[in-house]
């Protein structure tokens, strides 16, 4: 299974890419789809300069609603170029949702996909409803508050602790979606419970409805967490796929706080058990809740046998 592809469709738009020496009198309506920029080496011969000054006066930027970057934003030198967007933000009026980073591991590994610090943008534009982004290294997210987001998703390889722990602490009232890929540790993730208990405590995002803490090494920890979470209460889906949860981490979800009002439960990538996968449907069915346990994972022999003997488990995402 892949997860890691370009955007099809973005904040409920569907994504067209800004083709290259495009006419201007042949392109869509600028509020009808999520413009997607995807310009350099991995996509043609055009510079990312050339490209983007082409699209910011064959466009109308006032009208446009979702963005979605795919290699422009990304300088190749650890850095990005939303200074260029901030500058331009008078003429993005009605922006309301942004992708940084749409790239296919063919182009670039996700834990290459450098990413920046945030707290700019999101108080350049406090219109926007959807963010969403992918890689991990370099992101921090100081924001102490936002109050127009309702949707938040970082998809990576290796989420910086310390941004998750800057995302859990922030104050968004709005925020009905969040989606954390929180990575393997070898490529600088490594989240904890700890990391994220003000979002478990549910504190600073009223009005959250699903959750998703993807993509991670320590899933069972995080469902003991979830198991007694208050954050759950509010919950009406909830995600612990992409990663490693075993029966370990099902057993606390199963035994602590009712899961019943959730419409969804998405386990998916897992690694448990034939007798605790029928446990957990027939627990679980019968209460209305939908359960994913598709895509079940055997652990694996070490990859370093000279290190000594032993099985590992393994998340969908890193490199």
């Amino acid at each position: 299974m892949s997860y890691v592809h370009h955007v099809a469709q973005f904040h409920g738009l569907p994504a067209f890419t800004f083709p290259p020496y495009a006419d201007p009198t042949d392109l869509p309506d600028a509020g009808a789809v999520a413009w997607r920029l995807h310009c350099g080496p991995y996509s043609s011969d055009e510079e990312y300069g050339s490209c983007w000054g082409r699209f910011t006066e064959s466009v109308d930027l006032d009208g446009i609603r979702a963005l979605v970057f795919g290699s422009p934003w990304y300088d190749g030198e650890g850095g990005s170029g939303l200074h260029e967007l901030i500058d331009l933000a008078p003429r993005f009026t009605g922006l309301e949702a942004l992708f940084l980073g749409d790239l296919e591991d063919e182009e670039a590994m996700i834990s290459t996909i450098a990413l920046d610090d945030l707290a700019e943008l999101l108080e350049t534009f406090p219109g926007l409803r959807e963010l969403a982004v992918r890689g991990g290294d370099g992101l921090r997210f100081p924001v102490t508050g936002h109050e127009g987001l309702r949707v938040l998703r970082v998809e990576s390889g290796g989420l910086p602790p310390a941004a998750a722990a800057q995302i859990a602490a922030a104050s968004l009232p709005s925020l009905e979606r969040l989606e954390l890929w929180l990575g393997d540790e070898d490529y600088g993730g490594g989240t904890t419970a700890e990391d994220l208990a003000p979002l478990l405590a549910g504190t600073g995002k009223p009005a959250l409805r699903h959750l998703g803490l993807q993509n991670g090494p320590h899933q069972d920890e995080l469902a003991a967490a979830l198991a007694s979470a208050p954050v759950v209460r509010r919950l009406s889906s909830l995600s612990l796929s992409m990663g490693t949860l075993g029966d370990e981490g099902a057993e606390a979800l199963l035994t602590g706080q009712s899961l019943g009002h959730l419409r969804e439960l998405d386990l998916s990538h897992h690694f448990l058990s034939e007798d605790m996968m029928l446990r957990i449907w027939t627990e679980l069915e019968p209460q209305g809740v939908r359960v994913d346990l598709t895509a079940r994972n055997e652990e694996e022999d070490e990859r370093y046998p000279e290190l000594g003997t032993g099985t590992h488990r393994y998340v969908a995402v890193s490199e």
